[in-house]
């Protein structure tokens, strides 16, 4: 069951849609969940509760504002094309503060998410322990674009609106922050390959062989800049690894985890 916790953010209060799971084993370590680009709390399904019953972890989910239960974007109200920073750098260390959270966190992000992760994990080198992305972005490839243009069509034409609105209060709201500023031109040069070059914290890299929304050079350029990465390439497994091939990932985080708990 969800909970509501308000943050100062962007001028005003905003309302953050989360949950918890195993939150009473408080000597376990937390593990922060980060949805993608169209995701919420709900979209993540159980894979949060399998993925920390396997890891024996506590876990944190939640909704950015824009998505889910979270307060929605308001009418004039447009993602820059920092949009990701801001939510690495303002929305999340606000929301750990909000619900008292002050100890080193390991983060599991997945696309848009995946690289909230890597920005948070540069900038608060002593705040994470460890971080897992499946799907990250660290620039735009004309794929990603093309695949985003034709969701874009599917929004309008197809009833993705509607099968959304399962998971967002403004399925609005979620998709054309997300889609319109992904389709802007000025967003093509969007690059964070420099920023993550500070992350110190131990990185595992997943993605599927056939994502459609991104080439295999997201995460092979992680590891050109931080050589300790662990790289995971799934075959038969596209954009949400996740959703795709659940058991091979989490037995790749599962061991990912005690593997750096123990020479922690």
């Amino acid at each position: 069951m969800s909970s509501f916790v308000e943050i100062a953010w962007a001028g005003r209060s905003v309302r953050i849609e989360h949950a918890w799971i195993d939150r009473r084993r408080r000597d376990a370590p937390l593990v922060v969940f980060l949805h993608e680009g169209l995701g919420s709390l709900s979209m993540w399904r159980d894979f949060p509760g399998r993925l920390c019953a396997a890891a024996g972890t506590r876990g944190l989910v939640y909704s950015r504002p824009g998505y889910g239960r979270s307060t929605p974007r308001t009418a004039e109200e447009a993602w820059g094309l920092d949009f990701m920073h801001r939510q690495a750098h303002e929305v999340l260390p606000a929301l750990l503060e909000a619900l008292h959270i002050d100890e080193p966190v390991w983060l599991f992000g997945h696309s848009d998410g995946g690289s909230i992760a890597l920005l948070h994990a540069a900038r608060f080198t002593d705040r994470v322990a460890g971080a897992v992305v499946l799907a990250p972005h660290i620039l735009v490839e004309d794929l990603s674009v093309a695949s985003i243009a034709k969701a874009r069509d599917a929004y309008r034409d197809t009833d993705l609106r509607a099968r959304l609105a399962r998971y967002h209060d403004d399925p609005d709201s979620a998709f054309w922050g997300w889609n319109d500023i992904w389709l802007h031109p000025p967003f093509k040069q969007w690059s964070i390959e420099r920023e993550i070059e500070t992350i110190a914290c131990p990185l595992l890299a997943l993605q599927g062989i056939d994502d459609e929304y991104g080439t295999l050079e997201q995460i092979r350029g992680i590891a050109r800049r931080l050589p300790k990465t662990r790289l995971l390439e799934l075959p038969d497994c596209g954009h949400s690894p996740h959703r795709d091939q659940p058991e091979r990932v989490i037995s790749a985080v599962v061991a990912f985890l005690q593997e750096n708990r123990a020479s922690a």
